[in-house]
């Protein structure tokens, strides 16, 4: 199946690749000109931040392209190249395809099918009632700091990083003493674009950058999946680790490749779609105030706010065979790289897009993505979303900015890594 033809214009196409524009921001003004005019664009992949240049990817930034390829694993593969815009090191690749997000059907089917068990609707909505004491407990003890000093707090390290870190620990069993090692791999993985979150850079012996979910780096986390599998066995608990460590279909480097997942993508989700969204009802104090009141349903608001501010910015693909879209002819081996931010911004989709609309209905945005790698956890995701926002509407009469945010360098996560707020 092919798209009917676009017509491209002669306009200059924006860079989107660059993760340091990010740390100011998500590039609107570039995605729109590039849905109106380049949907499938071509893009350099420059040496930045120390890593080498690439052969560049076709920027997919159309709601209904990007529902296209998320959809069409036959034609646009995680298999082949895995998911991220960075060719990964050839020698890591068969390591990095283990990961069940990296794999197609029917392979990916049966890994998913396994965890599902694990992660079920149930167990997950169990946790509802610690998440909610855990969220009045942070935000209560960030309350009272902020008013003992300045009046001033920093929500994402006095509340949304702990919320989300805590939350994801008890569902999967890590012991306590243990939890601060998840914060640092999450860290490490997903800012490793950002030099306050990656830490020194390792090198390899060509003085190449190395890849953070290479073998090599993740080491100390599936030394420590193993452990933690152990210790489940020996003493069974109910939470995630210990359904996964008995699962006889389950190899050993299966239940790592998902500790690993669950750990980088369980966390970082509600870690970067928490802030956004109380930034975005900061930014937006009418709609803050419609929430408080009733006016507006929580569970709305919560896509709303998903589709404003997306935890994931891109994902690829890898063409398995010559293809067309929007137009473009897409050639085996190139790599495809959806823009999940500019797909929830597509004015064919939604009306008014820039326009934060805590009602909206209906609100396909795609920032758990689509197809068969939907996001596993969006349920789980959705209740902590839910439950942080009902306390600090329940604890703050208002949210106001007490400075700008400080956000991720990265092309991948939409982060941020301070929130500063005035409390009243």
């Amino acid at each position: 199946m092919t798209s009917s033809p676009t017509v491209h214009d002669a306009s200059p196409v924006p860079d989107v690749f660059d993760p340091r524009q990010y740390a100011t921001g998500v590039p609107h003004d570039a995605y729109r000109v590039l849905r109106d005019h380049h949907p499938v664009a071509r893009q350099d992949e420059h040496e930045v931040l120390g890593w080498p240049a690439g052969p560049g990817f076709w920027a997919v930034t159309r709601h209904a392209d990007v529902v296209r390829v998320l959809k069409d694993s036959a034609t646009y593969s995680s298999h082949i190249g895995a998911t991220q815009i960075r060719d990964p090191d050839p020698d890591d690749l068969p390591f990095i395809r283990r990961m069940m997000l990296n794999q197609d059907p029917p392979g990916h089917g049966r890994l998913r099918r396994l965890v599902s068990r694990a992660f079920t609707p149930g167990r997950v909505d169990r946790f509802a009632g610690l998440a909610q004491a855990r969220a009045h407990t942070l935000l209560a003890h960030a309350l009272d700091a902020a008013r003992a000093q300045d009046g001033t707090v920093d929500l994402v390290t006095a509340v949304t990083d702990d919320y989300a870190l805590l939350n994801l620990a008890d569902l999967l069993g890590v012991p306590e003493a243990d939890r601060g090692l998840l914060l640092h791999w999450t860290q490490r993985v997903i800012g490793y674009q950002d030099p306050d979150e990656s830490g020194p850079q390792v090198r390899d012996a060509e003085g190449r950058p190395v890849n953070p979910r290479s073998p090599a780096m993740l080491r100390d986390m599936f030394d420590y999946a193993r452990q933690l599998a152990a210790h489940k066995r020996r003493y069974p608990a109910d939470d995630v680790m210990t359904t996964l460590a008995h699962d006889a279909e389950l190899a050993g480097p299966e239940l790592e490749m998902f500790f690993f997942l669950l750990t980088v993508a369980g966390n970082d989700t509600v870690r970067s779609a928490a802030p956004g969204g109380l930034l975005a009802l900061a930014e937006h104090p009418e709609a803050y105030a419609c929430l408080r009141e009733g006016r507006v349903q929580l569970d709305s608001a919560v896509d709303e706010l998903l589709r404003w501010h997306p935890p994931v910015l891109t994902f690829r693909r890898t063409a398995a065979e010559d293809t067309e879209l929007a137009g473009r002819r897409i050639r085996a081996g190139d790599k495809v790289v959806v823009f999940h931010a500019s797909a929830n911004r597509d004015e064919r989709v939604f009306t008014a897009p820039d326009r934060l609309d805590l009602s909206r209905s209906p609100n396909p945005h795609v920032s758990f993505g689509d197809g068969p790698h939907v996001c596993l956890g969006a349920h789980f995701a959705r209740l902590q979303l839910r439950v942080l926002y009902r306390e600090t509407l329940r604890m703050l009469p208002a949210l106001r900015a007490a400075g700008p945010p400080k956000r991720l360098v990265s092309n991948f996560i939409n982060g941020l890594k301070s929130l500063p707020m005035r409390i009243t």
